[in-house]
């Protein structure tokens, strides 16, 4: 009897989008969406990784063809469904999408597919560069679509419950990152180009702006107050420079700033259950500091 190696077969993937949502092998998904979800419409992964340039995060399925870069795996805006390898992806996936799409009950062929938008998501075509030949369709939320904000959205009151107070900036904005985007339990959650739209008092260019801090946002999360209480929820902080917290600060960053180095431990005081650490945005003190106080911390 011979014994022969087989090639991972595709996971069936069928892909249905309607004026009011998008399914995914029957499963509504709603962006931003998170690493869980694309586990269970797609499978495990076959690689993960990070980007070489900005170290972002990035999944990949080989055998169905599927890749994704994000900010951070508890906040995902979109994936690519790789047809053509006129691209230079860091980790892509092995194999084409060979699953089908159903846009308006009729089934859309790469090559004969332009844009589609409605409120809720985007499907376009990605072309690298100077490339000709455009290489996947990039499933996303639409950035573009006008979504009413409320008045009050983003203007910051004084809780009235008791709160952390911080002396130093970059160890907050760690510790936002945990229970704001992937908790999710700190509100309201920061989102940049909302926050450009939402603001009045002036015309926030994110073009021109995108490249280093911008003032006005910046100073939205040295006033954002954490109540005490959340302070049992951090067991953990993770720095990258994919993160959603340093991508809302600076839009075009290149994860190699510095403007939110954590220069002491000191805050750690306030976190109970913080055990573990991963810095890459810290002084080399702060790691003596931290194992120190009991906390495992290493530099990504």
């Amino acid at each position: 009897m011979f014994s022969f190696l087989k090639k991972n077969r595709p996971k069936p993937i069928r892909i249905v989008g309607t004026d009011e949502q998008l399914f995914i092998n029957d499963v509504a998904i709603t962006f931003p969406t998170n690493y869980e979800t694309l586990v269970a419409v797609f499978g495990e992964p076959s690689r993960t990784g990070k980007t070489k340039l900005s170290k972002s995060p990035v999944i990949c399925w080989d055998a169905e063809g599927v890749y994704c870069s994000c900010g951070s795996y508890g906040h995902i805006f979109g994936f690519s469904l790789i047809f053509s390898k006129k691209h230079h992806l860091d980790l892509p996936p092995k194999n084409h999408f060979s699953g089908s799409i159903i846009l308006d009950d009729k089934e859309i062929l790469f090559d004969d597919f332009s844009i589609s938008e409605n409120p809720n998501y985007c499907i376009n075509k990605l072309t690298y560069k100077d490339e000709e030949q455009p290489y996947a369709l990039y499933i996303s939320s639409n950035l573009e679509a006008k979504k009413e904000i409320p008045k009050d959205k983003y203007i910051l009151q004084p809780i009235t419950e008791e709160h952390i107070e911080f002396t130093d900036f970059g160890f907050k904005l760690a510790v936002i990152e945990e229970l704001m985007y992937t908790q999710e339990v700190l509100h309201p959650k920061f989102e940049l180009y909302e926050f450009i739209e939402w603001y009045t008092k002036r015309k926030i260019d994110i073009e021109e702006e995108g490249y280093e801090p911008i003032a006005e946002v910046t100073q939205f999360f040295k006033d954002l107050q954490i109540p005490k209480r959340m302070a049992p929820l951090l067991t953990e902080i993770y720095q990258d420079g994919g993160n959603d917290i340093y991508l809302n600060l600076i839009r075009f960053s290149s994860g190699s700033e510095d403007y939110w180095d954590i220069k002491s431990a000191v805050d750690a005081k306030n976190f109970p259950n913080l055990k573990k650490a991963t810095l890459c945005y810290a002084e080399d003190s702060v790691y003596d500091e931290m194992i120190a106080m009991g906390i495992d911390a290493e530099s990504l």
